[in-house]
């Protein structure tokens, strides 16, 4: 069980490629983390991490034992799932909460194989951004959350479920459209939709631009709007652009309505978490986790 935890703090440090980031998320000190790897390195005699000041990148090594800790977690996810299946008759009622990005794209094709598959598990889904999610949460309004960003509330366990990639999207129209890529600095000229205060998006969206030297307040802000779907609407017809999820695009981009304009040197990825009070044991949302971390591997 020590060799397993050791591979879930490599796994968690070769996601993030930050060994402070990956420390909080495991609710351990950074010294832990380090040592947990150094112990690795020892055991398989090879080194997993390169490190260029402060930024680390995997080795070759590192990047094999990434992948046979994925395929080692899915099975072990696959069989909790299928061993806790063999008790019939769960019913009762669940209470979930989705981000604006969750709720829309990611929720709906579980929660429907869920539905059919536990048919006396009655589900209600609320909508709000990662913020009012997680006030529900600590209101005991719902009993699970899926949640995106980088806030971390002390009162809330999170459990990443799936990755997830933001991209620059416009019309096909857009005087920019043709070009394969921009520099950072021309962001600051393209008139661009945000969304509100307190979503995931726009946390991750002001962290990543951190990165390339780029403040939120530097943006040429054409309107924040609270919803994806009014910001896809607005955008298909007119000459602005917006940071959104690949998910909620996905159709968009299928039917050559947008396109993706890369960024140099801007990637920005993040992961959709599971968000549920620190100690609650409730099944039915353990159930529901493990249904749709079992639903993700099937589809990988």
């Amino acid at each position: 069980m020590i060799f397993d935890f050791r591979l879930q703090v490599f796994h968690t440090v070769a996601q993030r490629l930050n060994f402070t980031r990956a420390a909080q998320e495991l609710f351990i000190t950074q010294p832990a983390v380090t040592r947990h790897i150094q112990e690795l390195e020892q055991h398989f005699k090879v080194k997993l991490f390169e490190r260029n000041g402060t930024r680390i990148r995997l080795t070759p090594a590192g990047q094999r034992l990434l992948h046979h800790t994925e395929e080692l977690f899915a099975l072990y996810r696959n069989l909790e799932f299928e061993m806790s299946s063999l008790t019939e008759g769960q019913k009762g009622r669940l209470f979930l909460g989705g981000s604006m990005t969750t709720a829309p794209y990611i929720i709906p094709p579980i929660l429907a194989d869920f539905h059919s598959r536990y048919t006396e598990v009655q589900v209600s889904l609320t909508t709000g951004n990662t913020q009012q999610i997680e006030q529900a949460l600590e209101e005991q309004q719902i009993d699970l959350g899926i949640v995106e960003g980088y806030s971390r509330n002390p009162a809330i366990k999170y459990t990443e479920f799936m990755k997830d990639e933001i991209v620059l999207v416009s019309n096909p129209a857009h005087p920019l459209a043709r070009r394969a890529s921009i520099r950072p600095e021309e962001l600051t000229r393209i008139p661009l939709l945000l969304r509100e205060p307190g979503s995931g998006t726009l946390e991750v969206l002001a962290h990543a631009l951190k990165g390339v030297g780029i403040k939120l307040s530097q943006l040429q802000k054409e309107m924040q709007l609270n919803s994806t779907e009014v910001i896809k609407s607005y955008l298909l017809n007119a000459p602005v652009m917006a940071f959104l999820s690949v998910y909620a695009v996905a159709k968009e981009l299928q039917n050559n309505e947008c396109v993706i304009l890369d960024v140099k040197g801007l990637d920005i990825e993040r992961g959709f978490y599971f968000a549920r009070l620190q100690g609650d044991t409730q099944a039915l949302p353990e159930l529901f986790m493990k249904f749709a971390m079992h639903k993700k591997g099937r589809s990988l």
